[in-house]
């Protein structure tokens, strides 16, 4: 497992929850809000708060979830026999309503060459009824800008969706800087609340056979960062990631001021 970043939780909590309802929010996204009681306790911090989600296999009747403790739960997910173990994937809150007890997941819609779903929590948020159970472990903020930073640069491709608008809606109103966002159709746009002096460049890729990520690279590597006191956030594709912090160090941002995450890794079908 990675290091602690140093803005997780020492202590995460496993929060239970069950599926309140569903709907198709554009072409490429499911989102999924859950509710329950233990859900008015989540501490939810804005900006691009995520967790571990874990869902029920399809054959299960019950979730069986691995003990936490301290900030360990990797050794125990990993001793639940294969066919126990529940899926798990990090997610990204899309929303929160404490009053109601209600979080919003946004899963991005991955299609195969013959249109067939692809990933298991995405077939299951498409596949999700009021009442199906899920459990999510608190993890805490990736986004971490020093208060002294000169400008904020955002770059992600749909995966990244989520933890764009949060950061976007919890910046202080006085920031400036530039959110280079893609999504795979136009429709896949939305409004974003954010500071007047934040830019957002919607990046459509609309050539469904390209490499997603590929297309918001191309116009990060036209970017120039205005000095080396800004702070950049890139995730999304490995390539995106890996690529984009490359660039942005060569072009005079030091290191710690770049935080790049490979949410998935892009495998290529082979042709039959």
């Amino acid at each position: 497992m990675a290091k602690i970043h140093r803005l997780m939780p020492q202590h995460p909590r496993m929060f239970r929850a069950e599926v309140a309802r569903t709907e198709r929010v554009s072409p490429s996204i499911h989102r999924v809000t859950v509710t329950g009681p233990e859900l008015g306790a989540f501490e939810w911090q804005g900006y691009d708060h995520w967790f571990r989600l874990f869902l029920r296999l399809p054959h299960q009747r019950h979730l069986r979830l691995p003990e936490v403790v301290g900030s360990r739960w990797w050794q125990p997910y990993l001793d639940i026999p294969e066919e126990e173990r529940p899926h798990c994937a990090n997610y990204t809150v899309a929303g929160f309503r404490p009053e109601a007890a209600e979080m919003d997941i946004d899963f991005v819609i991955h299609r195969g060459p013959t249109g067939e779903l692809e990933g298991g929590a995405a077939i299951w948020a498409c596949r999700a009824r009021p009442g199906d159970a899920l459990a999510l472990l608190d993890q805490g903020l990736l986004f971490d800008c020093p208060a002294d930073a000169s400008e904020v640069l955002v770059v992600a491709d749909e995966t990244g969706l989520p933890a764009s608008t949060g950061i976007l809606r919890s910046l202080p109103r006085h920031t400036v800087g530039r959110v280079i966002q893609e999504v795979p159709t136009a429709e896949d746009r939305r409004e974003l609340d954010g500071p007047p002096g934040v830019a957002v460049t919607w990046i459509v890729r609309e050539d469904g056979a390209a490499v997603p990520g590929s297309a918001a690279l191309g116009e990060l590597l036209r970017h120039r960062p205005a000095d080396a006191a800004g702070y950049a956030f890139v995730v999304g594709e490995s390539t995106l990631a890996a690529e984009g912090r490359r660039h942005l160090h060569r072009a005079g941002l030091p290191k710690d001021r770049i935080f790049f995450s490979g949410f998935w890794k892009h495998e290529a079908h082979q042709a039959a």
